[in-house]
This record gives structure tokens, sequence and C-alpha cells, in this order.
């Protein structure tokens, strides 16, 4: 694929160069052509095509994160599994439904 990109960037920057030497061309104008004919298009080609890579390394670096997820906190311990109550209610300010204080 890199290939193709820097081929392309030889042809547009002989382009570039044939137009800043032109009689009637201006440097200007090989700028213009150098971005418009090679630097925008081939960053959208190499955009495109290096999408199924960067999705590979973001379902690694999530699988890493779930790995490293599942041995920091062990499965077989409940974190509500210490069968005390919460601090409201063992003091009693927590009113019944529907009465008032």
């Amino acid at each position: 694929m890199y290939l193709v990109v820097i081929a392309w960037m030889y042809v547009v920057l002989m382009m570039s160069a044939a137009e800043a030497t032109a009689v009637n061309g201006t440097v200007l104008g090989a700028i213009v052509t150098f971005v418009l004919y090679g630097l925008l298009p081939m960053g959208i080609v190499v955009y495109i095509m290096s999408t199924p890579a960067r999705k590979r390394k973001i379902k690694a670096r999530e699988a890493a994160e779930m790995a490293a997820a599942k041995t920091l906190q062990p499965s077989s311990i409940d974190p509500d599994a210490g069968g005390h109550a919460t601090g409201a209610a063992e003091n009693g300010s927590v009113p019944p439904v529907g009465k008032e204080p």
C-alpha cells in the first residue's frame, strides 16, 4: 500500500516542479497542485486503508483491559455479600413507607 502512495507522491512532486518552472506557471500553483493532487487524496486513501488495523488495535486494547479487570477483581467474591445493613437503616433515621417521623 505504501509503495503506491510513495509512487503517487513522486508523480505529484514532478507535476508541481513542472508547474513551478513553466513559463506561465507559478510557485503558488505548484503548491496548490501538490496539496490538491498529492497530500489531500493520499491522506484520505491512507486513512481509509488503515481502518482495519485501527479496529484490530482497539479490539486488542479492549481485550487486554477486560483481562486486566478480571485479574484485579476476583469473580467469586460478591461485593454485597457482607450481610450488613447500611448506616442509615441501623440508627432508624429512615422513616417507614407511608408514615411521617
